[in-house]
């Protein structure tokens, strides 16, 4: 009976040495190879840097309008344009502005980011069974795996500051961007295909100008994702040094500052509705355009 009330596990001194010994492993490659890691992302914090600083050291008037055009651009949408507008000067009037810019910089680089790697590794999963079932299980990690966890290894190889956070919000973001890739391209009409191949269209052809463009919305519909999903990392980003809009939140939870944490939470929400209104009026407008070109 006793067998039963207690599940048979590791030997307790066994468990320590097998945890010590990854624990050490881990410790000695980040000493071996920790420099060399850094290095290579020194180009991504040049460009989160200089992101940041055009955006906090720009005149906040052409900011808002750059913003407000970009708006139009991708929505042709007054009402969404208006919104936008009118939820930056209402962050901005309660001393918001630095933060929220540093926090829309980052939320920029992400996606970047996401879009450059995310594209590709979702254009070969759909061309292959076998890399869609190799990648589909690390995506079901990322997706699923607690962010507190993979914010061990990333600190312990890079430390404290803006990269690693950056890191961290993308292995969160970025599986929406790839999924959504492959599923929009694999969705493309098989009639259509077969029209490209009797035209004697190449692969490089039939990607990039039948595959690609009528899965544009869908992508799009990933691109959507990943930014929500990054801004809903941005209060853990800031515990490991992201500047923005999570810091003031993460400094109200540790002394119960009611409104500073609901100011610059509702800020959160208000970046959040501006971006998925505009990339979610410009999947839309993707849509509607495609539907008028084969229709």
């Amino acid at each position: 009976m006793e067998w039963f009330n207690k599940f048979p596990a590791m030997n307790p001194d066994s468990l320590r040495d097998l945890k010590k010994a990854i624990d050490e492993g881990f410790r000695s490659f980040t000493r071996a190879y920790g420099d060399g890691i850094e290095s290579v992302f020194e180009p991504l914090q040049h460009f989160l840097i200089w992101s940041e600083r055009f955006m906090t050291r720009t005149p906040w008037p052409i900011i808002l309008l750059l913003i407000a055009l970009f708006a139009w651009f991708a929505s042709r949408n007054w009402k969404i344009v208006t919104g936008t507008v009118a939820t930056l000067l209402v962050i901005g009037y309660f001393d918001m502005w630095d933060d929220t810019m540093k926090t829309v910089s980052m939320i920029f680089v992400c996606t970047v980011l996401s879009i450059v790697i995310g594209i590709p590794i979702g254009i070969l999963m759909s061309r292959s069974d076998r890399v869609q079932n190799a990648v589909n299980p690390v995506l079901d990690v990322m997706q699923t795996m607690p962010s507190f966890v993979y914010l061990i290894p990333v600190v312990m190889l890079l430390g404290i500051g803006k990269v690693p956070g950056l890191i961290a919000v993308v292995i969160y973001a970025i599986p929406p961007m790839i999924r959504l890739t492959n599923l929009g391209i694999r969705l493309v009409d098989k009639d259509v295909l077969e029209a490209a191949d009797a035209f004697g269209s190449s692969s490089w052809q039939k990607l990039k100008k039948v595959q690609m463009p009528l899965a544009l919305p869908t992508i799009m519909a990933g691109i959507n994702q990943t930014i929500m999903m990054a801004l809903a990392m941005v209060v853990i980003a800031s515990m490991i040094g992201v500047q923005g809009l999570g810091q003031p939140v993460l400094k109200a939870i540790s002394n119960q500052y009611f409104t500073l944490g609901i100011f610059n939470g509702l800020a959160i929400v208000g970046i959040a509705i501006i971006f998925d209104r505009v990339s979610q009026a410009f999947g839309k407008r993707l849509q509607q355009h495609l539907e008028v070109v084969h229709g």
